[in-house]
């Protein structure tokens, strides 16, 4: 694997990742331009997306580079991941083949792939990313995997920061909500993850039976510890609210009914009220309000809170170009 392939925030030492971090805000700050003239990175999909493909183009513009962008299986042909396998199927390239030449016309190579939410355990070990890591020899940026969006919680720490003018010590909720499909645990994971490490007092509030992967919540507790921060769990909604200074809403299916969608459809028909609307925040201290987008309204949140003066949803997707630049910097400006 390339060491200035960026996959997850937590693989990359508590220092690096303020200094990205503190990359992303400056850039806000509309730092130098043209920084990769001549460059080229290479997005492939293998999922829909709006802000991550739209944010890393304008990035990489911003930046004086070049964008190159497939969808799967559309542009491209289908793909088999896995080694050893007669390829007697669909798929008519191997992805050896296909990240060994995208590395030679590309400099860096961003991949997204979602989870089949079969097998946890297979999920895991992240089989289309971790292929294109270990196959390419540029750079491989995580567009968002099976389990880790770390872009997004970037910019979700980044996003956090300014609103505070920094994070550190405050008290920040992150808030199951109901939706009617069972949605991955990318964003949730790399919220806990990013936010545990800016020092916040992180409550995470979900029903009973949507935990997230204990590995994720026993990093972020490593986290917390080395950052003078918490992290605590309740299934008490309302407590959730109380006293939060920011609340983050996202939906995700838990490890409990992981699989097994019929089975969790029927788990959560009595979980509307998971709903951050304008009664639920008025137990916060008046909390700023996050959500990755896109977003379900008045299913995740109303369209009081969505349009509210303490709705950051927009800043969030503005940093995302931010963060994106810092990410793009580290894998490129000095390779």
């Amino acid at each position: 694997m390339n060491p200035r392939s960026f996959l997850d925030t937590q693989s990359l030492p508590l220092g690096e990742f303020q200094e990205l971090l503190a990359l992303a805000d400056a850039r806000s700050r509309d730092g130098a331009r043209d920084a990769l003239r001549g460059r080229i990175l290479v997005l492939l999909f293998f999922n829909p997306s709006l802000r991550t493909r739209v944010s890393f183009e304008v990035a990489m513009h911003r930046l004086g580079g070049k964008t190159i962008a497939l969808t799967g299986g559309a542009d491209t042909w289908k793909m088999e991941f896995r080694d050893g396998v007669e390829m007697l199927g669909d798929a008519a390239e191997h992805v050896r083949e296909a990240a060994g030449v995208l590395s030679e016309y590309g400099d860096a190579l961003g991949v997204r792939c979602f989870p089949e939410m079969k097998d946890l355990a297979e999920d895991r070990r992240e089989p289309v990313l971790g292929a294109f890591a270990r196959h390419a020899h540029v750079p491989v940026l995580n567009l968002e995997s099976a389990t880790r969006h770390p872009c997004q919680g970037l910019a979700d720490a980044l996003t956090l920061n300014q609103a505070f003018g920094h994070a550190r010590g405050h008290r920040v909720t992150l808030t199951w909500a109901y939706h009617p499909r069972a949605l991955p645990m990318a964003v949730p994971n790399s919220f806990v993850l990013t936010a545990s490490r800016l020092g916040v007092e992180l409550t995470i509030a979900h029903p009973e039976g949507w935990e997230l992967d204990p590995s994720v919540l026993e990093a972020a507790r490593a986290n917390a510890d080395a950052t003078g921060g918490a992290v605590r769990l309740t299934h008490d909604r309302d407590e959730g609210a109380r006293g939060a200074e920011a609340v983050y809403a996202k939906s995700w299916g838990g490890v409990a009914y992981y699989g097994r969608p019929d089975d969790e459809t029927r788990a959560k028909a009595g979980l509307r009220p998971w709903i951050v609307d304008e009664d639920w925040l008025r137990r916060s201290d008046d909390a700023w309000f996050l959500h990755c987008l896109p977003v379900r309204r008045n299913v995740v949140a109303s369209d009081a809170v969505l349009d509210g003066p303490r709705s950051l949803v927009r800043k969030q997707a503005r940093n995302r170009v931010y963060a994106q630049e810092a990410v793009l910097l580290r894998a490129l400006a000095s390779a």
